[in-house]
């Protein structure tokens, strides 16, 4: 088994400041823009690029190009340099062409997507002038992410994590820095932050750059489709493609059911959504992105028993991680939210409906973390089919739940059947890991997951409780919010640790010692 205990704990750390970041840049744009007209625009806007971006980059490109990338720098440097070239030209071109016809088709696209939005005077021309000026964010973006992949395969996980960081700050200092101006002159202030959006993207691709020349890297003007190790990417890359091309459909089509709902319902889900990511890229993606370069090493060594072993001990990890922190948030969701967005336009009745969703989103966290270490197993021994297939079932399952229940209980389905199709799809992929690896012995893993479950579900129980107690003492200002968060979190951590050391669970003990030695 491979220790990726270092690995996760600099991806962390990295993510951890990202991450952060990311909270600050949604404390701004609330206060800015609270959850009316601009941020509904902008947010449908940015989802344009955004749905593309996660087909070129992200999950499809580490999924496809870190194991042949793997195999290639156990040949010599010279061969993983030349098809990181490749890979990166090929992508230079085609993100930018994308990037030139969507800006060139953006009135066409926000009249496609946001249809919903005609009621409002004024609310879908906005829309595609955003979408017109975020459209090269895919780009840049789609680069950031070769970056991380290549990066990720020299075992450096630090500095991709963190460049997400430079992103968040230019999209918190433009709309803050020209707000202003562009009220002095007429123009809406919700452009100053598509436009750091934009500068913003392009930083976190060049952040990394030193990184890359450090690493051994050397970039060379190769651009071919035929050569064999391209190739084996895209056999890989096409399938983790169409199944994140039927996810990104039903995150479009999703986006389009939600327009006419209530004005503030995208806000709402996007902000729950943001919090949301919090703990899953600090612990869930941070798992999954260690865990598929020791994969993908041990399938290349046909290591069999090291792979099961390692599988095993990062979903024991994942949730260790994410099941004791999505409890403690689902407890104390209405503090949080407050103390993160509560201010300038943004209301306290936006704080509940918020709120409401972040609690139906977080249920689905471990899920989704646990979701990306299994599937990790099969992209390293390329297989990207079967995780496609399972992903197409949860799509449906997510679609269906929407239709039905959007009239029942509004923008709360969305976030509902999303937790609910992660769950569907990580047990497809459980279930179908034998033919892969092995049998897989689940007991020991449900007995452990029930027990941390009991103990987490305990801690989270006694933030809330230790929350309402004191929070009136107290008051709603930001200091007495947090004050109130801190405390009644250190104690629901405190119930949580005790339990589960009563219920038998020595990982708590064994994962807190790999986490904090050097």
């Amino acid at each position: 088994m491979e220790d990726i205990s270092r690995g996760v704990r600099s991806f962390t750390l990295g993510t951890a400041v990202s991450r952060v970041m990311g909270l600050v840049r949604e404390m701004v744009q609330a206060h800015l823009f609270g959850a009316g007209l601009a941020m509904d625009a902008f947010n449908v806007a940015f989802r344009i690029p955004n749905l593309l971006r996660d087909l070129f980059a992200e999950t499809a490109l580490s999924a496809a190009f870190v194991p042949v990338l793997t195999a290639e720098k156990a040949k010599s440097k010279e061969a993983e340099n030349r098809l990181a070239s490749n890979i990166f030209n090929v992508l230079f071109v085609a993100a930018g062409a994308i990037s030139l016809v969507g800006l060139l088709a953006a009135p066409y696209l926000a009249k496609a997507i946001a249809f919903g939005f005609g009621r409002v005077p004024g609310k879908i021309d906005l829309t595609a002038q955003l979408t017109a000026v975020l459209f090269p964010f895919l780009l840049f973006v789609s680069l950031a992410a070769w970056a991380m992949s290549y990066l990720n395969t020299e075992r450096s996980f630090f500095v991709p994590s963190v460049a997400p960081a430079i992103f968040n700050l230019f999209s918190i200092l433009f709309p803050v820095l020209t707000y202003g101006w562009y009220v002095a002159h007429g123009k809406n202030p919700i452009f100053g932050l598509a436009v750091g959006v934009l500068v913003g993207g392009l930083m976190q691709f060049l952040v990394q750059a030193p990184s890359l020349r450090r690493s051994g890297f050397r970039w060379s003007p190769v651009l071919s489709f035929r050569d064999p190790q391209f190739r084996k990417v895209m056999a890989l890359f096409i399938p983790v493609a169409i199944g994140l091309a039927g996810t990104r459909i039903n995150v479009l089509v999703n986006t389009i059911l939600v327009t006419p709902l209530a004005q503030g319902s995208v806000s709402w889900l996007t902000y729950a959504f943001r919090i949301m990511h919090l703990p899953l890229g600090l612990f869930g993606i941070a798992v999954g992105t260690v865990a598929l370069p020791s994969l993908s090493k041990l399938a290349l060594e046909n290591d069999v028993a090291a792979v099961k072993s390692t599988l095993s001990d990062s979903l024991k990890m994942v949730l260790f991680l994410t099941v004791p922190t999505s409890a403690l948030i689902a407890g104390l969701a209405v503090p949080a939210t407050r103390a993160i967005y509560e201010r300038g336009h943004f209301t306290a009745a936006d704080t509940l409906a918020t709120a409401a969703a972040l609690v139906l989103y977080v249920l689905g966290i471990p899920f989704m973390s646990a979701l990306r270490n299994v599937a990790a197993v099969f992209y390293a021994y390329k297989d990207a089919k079967t995780p496609m297939y399972a992903s197409f079932a949860s799509i449906a399952l997510n679609l269906i739940l929407n239709i039905s229940l959007m009239w029942v209980v509004g923008y709360l389905a969305f976030p509902l059947s999303t937790s609910l199709a992660a769950i569907l799809n990580v047990a497809i992929l459980y279930a179908l890991l034998p033919r892969k690896i092995g049998a897989m012995e689940f007991g020991p893993l449900a007995a452990y997951a029930i027990r941390l479950a009991i103990a987490s579900a305990a801690g989270g129980g006694a933030a809330w409780l230790v929350n309402r107690l004191i929070a009136g003492e107290l008051g709603v200002s930001f200091l007495g919010t947090a004050v109130s968060i801190v405390g009644s979190g250190l104690i629901g951590l405190g119930i949580f640790y005790a339990l589960s050391l009563a219920l038998g669970l020595t990982e708590t003990r064994e994962y807190l010692k790999r986490f904090l030695r050097r």
